[in-house]
Parts: structure tokens; sequence; C-alpha cells
């Protein structure tokens, strides 16, 4: 089989002119948190690439994944990423059905072996086949055989990252992550639930131009997910001088106050949710009035309620700057819980430590 045609090649047909190439490459390198001074180096990279193929697999999901990353904000990016790929194999946007679709998705195993990119999103059930199939052949085989030639795999959302709303307690069907089967590929996992476009349409490209970004303990790319919401949040000052929302309807509320009373968990969740936002950076969910869920993190849904306001362990307030919610008069209560967790710390390592309680003491 004939490699594919270069990149270049491919936008030339499309009719992108290099001047907007250029634009395009200045936004992919902020898109992926990288200095501008990169958008020459991505634009030699994605000019002398190959379209790799990329084989899109759905298991237990919503597809809320998909519907999400084709309403990425800029087209030109969307435009780019799906004309830079060979999207071979997709249940929702692929135009064959039947013994055609799965023909497709075992010719472009066959034909780019250890080439090709495996895009999952919806966990695994492993208690009974039964649960999820696809063309008569369930998802765990699925998985199994497409990994098996995958040059590289890309878990997009929670679900495939960690077994999400599927894996939540009671797990009738034993649902599972990607990273819990497939030990033997590079795995990047992307989060969310759903993802930022952005982000899935970013990781992609990055993949494409530099190979696998750098990630985190959990898989995360950290361009992405390398810093908290609630460092981020343009609540911050207002969480700083101990100002929070009661309740969704008070003037705390309205007046654009912390919502980590109502739960937020934006102080333990990692995302881009706070700078890249959603629907043309317009708003996130916190910009909405509404709590972070904590979607991009491990275990969201059984996480201790959406609307509760977090426990942390034992110290770990002075991390997310709870000493600073009480204030300069209130410094001694922050110092003696310090000193009180301190001696507690040996004793009881598991202790926790309801921040909202430094709040409360103030």
């Amino acid at each position: 089989m004939a490699d594919k045609p270069l990149l270049k090649e491919t936008m030339k047909l499309h009719g992108i002119s290099r001047r907007g190439f250029m634009k395009y490459c200045a936004t992919l390198a902020s898109v992926m948190a990288l200095p501008p001074m990169m958008a020459p180096k991505i634009a030699k990279a994605l000019e002398t690439a190959r379209r790799p193929s990329v084989i899109w697999l759905s298991f237990q999901e919503c597809t809320g994944c998909t519907e999400a990353i084709t309403r990425s904000h800029a087209p030109t990016i969307e435009d780019l990423i799906f004309n830079a790929i060979s999207l071979d194999y997709h249940h929702t946007l692929q135009a064959a059905s039947g013994h055609a679709a799965e023909a497709a998705r075992e010719h472009a195993m066959k034909e780019n072996y250890g080439k090709y990119v495996v895009v999952v999103d919806g966990s695994i059930p492993i208690k009974n086949p039964g649960y999820s199939c696809i063309a008569g052949i369930s998802n765990l085989d699925m998985l199994k055989e497409t990994a098996a030639g995958a040059a590289a795999i890309v878990s997009v959302g929670t679900c495939a990252a960690y077994g999400g709303v599927g894996h939540a307690a009671p797990n009738p069907t034993g649902a599972v992550a990607v990273s819990e089967i497939i030990k033997d590929k590079p795995i990047i996992n992307v989060p969310g639930c759903p993802p930022i476009p952005v982000v899935m349409t970013g990781v992609l490209a990055h993949f494409l131009t530099f190979g696998i970004p750098e990630l985190d303990e959990l898989g995360r790319p950290k361009a992405f997910f390398g810093e908290s919401i609630h460092d981020r949040c343009y609540r911050r000052p207002f969480y700083d001088k101990g100002m929070f929302a009661e309740s969704f309807d008070d003037e705390g509320a309205r007046g654009g106050w912390c919502l980590y009373k109502l739960g937020c968990k934006g102080p333990t969740t990692k995302s881009a949710c706070a700078t890249v936002k959603w629907n043309n950076g317009v708003s996130f969910p916190i910009e909405a009035g509404h709590p972070c869920l904590g979607c991009t993190e491990p275990d969201f849904w059984d996480g201790g309620g959406f609307y509760k306001p977090l426990s942390v362990p034992a110290g770990e307030y002075r991390k997310l700057g709870m000493a600073a919610v009480v204030g300069g008069a209130a410094a001694g209560v922050a110092g003696a819980a310090l000193a009180r967790a301190g001696k507690a710390k040996a004793a009881r390592e598991h202790e926790t430590v309801d921040a909202h309680d430094l709040e409360k003491s103030s």
C-alpha cells in the first residue's frame, strides 16, 4: 500500500493558504500551552508528517465525547485535525454500517499495523460479554484485538480513562478503564464528562506533531491537566477573602463569590476549564454559577457528593490555600489548626480536616 500523502499536500488540496496554516499553528501552540516561538516548529512537523490512521472505538458511553469534539469552537482547528488524520472507523461519524463498517476497521488495522492510533470512549464491561457488543464482538475482545497493532491509545472521556459512571457503585457491568486491560501500549488519558473539545483536538495534534505529550501520574497531558481549576479560577480572590455563596440564589451567588460551600471540587480537580473554557471560550460551569463536579478526576461519581464541601487530608489545606481563607485577623486560628493537625498526623494518617471548619472558626 502506498504511503498516505504528506499533510502539506492534503492542506493544498483543501485550499488552505500558507498564511492560514501559520495562523493555525500559532493557535495550536497556544492551545497546547506552548510558547509562540514553537509555531514554526509545529508547522515544520505538520508539513512533513503523514496522515495517521485513527480507529475510534465507542463502548459503554453516552456519545457525549463525540458530541463535544464535533463542536470544537475553532473550525480551522477542527477542519485541519479531521483532514490531517484518516478517521477510518467511528460508529457515529462513518458512512458505512454493518459488515462494511467492520471491514473498514479490519482493513485499517491490517494496512497500518503498528502505526495507527486508537481512540476509545466509554468503559469496558468485563463481568459479562453480553453487556455491550458490536457486530457480535464483545467490547473487551474488540479492544484487545484493535489495540494489538496500535502505536498508541487515547482514552477520551472519564469513562475510558477511569471507568466513569459505569464504574460507579454498584458497577453492575464490571466496568473498567482502558488502562486496566491494555498494559503494553502507550495510553494518553483525556478525562472529562465530556472533555473540552479543544483539549481533545489539541492532544491529537500534539501526537501528530511531537508524539506523546508529557503526562502526569494519571496519564493525563500536563499541558491541559497540570494545574487545578482552583488555581486559575476567577472566583479565587473571593475564596482567599473567605467570601462564599451559601446557596445558589443568595447575595454571594449573585455577586460571583466562591462556590466552595456549595460543593465546588475546583481545588482538587486538574483541568483547563478555567482558562480554555467552553463554547468558543465563553464560559465554564463555575462561571455559569455551578460548582465544579470534579469530572476529570478518578471516581468522581462516588467522590462524596456533588454539593458537599470538600474534606481534604490533614495538612493538605495548606497546599490549597485554606490558610488564606481565614484572613489576617484569624491567622492565629489557622495556625492552631495546623499545629493540631501536625500533632495528630503520626497517630492518624488518614484523618481528614474539613476546610470549611477553618472559615467557621474565623
